[in-house]
């Protein structure tokens, strides 16, 4: 074997020592829980950005941590359902019943079978043609607050800590009605290029919701995605969201991960897939500092 390799300074040897420091400081860290439900909706009007995967294993990881916590599904295409191990045939009673019909939302939340403190209100392909079906009905954009907000004030609701809803990346009325359902939005901002595209625009309308239907909505949190640290392009990104949202970027960055990508197919988050994978420990890191910056405030 070369002398490269016996190398403590190589690249190679540096990350792993420093996945290795980062995993011991996971084993003893503990997450703060919130004096009340904290609603966050994970929102962006730009697809690919790896918006559902934050919505999963930001819930995923913040379950690991103790808290107790919802993800409601409010895409069509029911990835988040999938990823946490939720049927979600048409058959079954989902968030479409409960926009639409009078179905509490008590009825339609089931419990991941990765971890019993995590649960979801799936989404069924009826979903799809929710936009329109909504358009006729009373207080439209409030279906979901106020659904969610009598969950909350039942002894079944009482003990959510959070509440994370992943919506379509689209300005619709299922996004609104998160969006008015939400006290805080989560943005996922992809390290690559045309990363802030459309970012300007999601902040317009964040505005608009809380000027208009929900005055206590506020952009709260910035996460960057799918990170690359062998291009130039992707700390400039980095550099530049922080430089534009400072006091909403947090300090972890979710690096590109196969194990990332892949777990969604086998049903898990990646906190449940691999846990020591750098995903999903970047994912915890993420957790956690949402969880000491909600007890800050």
């Amino acid at each position: 074997m070369s002398q490269a390799q016996f190398d403590d300074s190589t690249p190679l040897a540096t990350e792993l020592a420093d996945l290795t420091s980062r995993r011991s400081s996971l084993r003893e860290a503990t997450a703060p829980l919130p004096a009340a439900t904290r609603i966050f909706t994970v929102a962006n009007q730009k697809g690919g950005v790896g918006k559902t995967t934050t919505a999963v294993n930001i819930a995923a990881a913040l379950a690991k941590f103790g808290a107790r916590v919802l993800v409601i599904d409010l895409d069509p295409q029911g990835n988040a359902s999938t990823a946490l191990g939720i049927d979600h045939h048409a058959e079954i009673d989902s968030i479409y019943d409960v926009l639409i019909g009078s179905t509490p939302l008590a009825d339609v939340i089931a419990t991941s079978p990765e971890n019993e403190l995590l649960e979801c209100a799936p989404s069924t392909l009826d979903l799809a043609g929710a936009e329109i079906e909504l358009v006729s009905l009373e207080a439209r954009e409030y279906r979901l607050q106020r659904a969610l907000q009598a969950y909350l004030a039942t002894p079944a609701g009482a003990g959510v800590h959070y509440v994370i809803i992943d919506c379509p990346p689209s300005l619709g009325l299922l996004t609104v009605n998160a969006f008015v359902a939400a006290k805080e939005v989560l943005l996922p901002i992809q390290c690559e290029y045309y990363a802030l595209e459309g970012v300007s625009q999601l902040v317009r309308n964040i505005d608009l919701v809380k000027a208009h239907l929900n005055p206590d909505l506020s952009l709260s949190t910035i996460l960057l995605t799918m990170f690359d640290r062998r291009t130039n392009l992707a700390q400039q990104v980095v550099d530049d969201v922080r430089e534009h949202f400072a006091s909403q970027t947090l300090a972890t960055v979710i690096p590109r991960s196969v194990r990332v990508s892949e777990a969604p197919s086998y049903g898990q988050s990646v906190v449940a897939y691999d846990a020591a994978s750098p995903g999903a420990i970047s994912y915890c890191e993420a957790a956690l500092e949402i969880a000491h910056r909600g007890a800050a405030t």
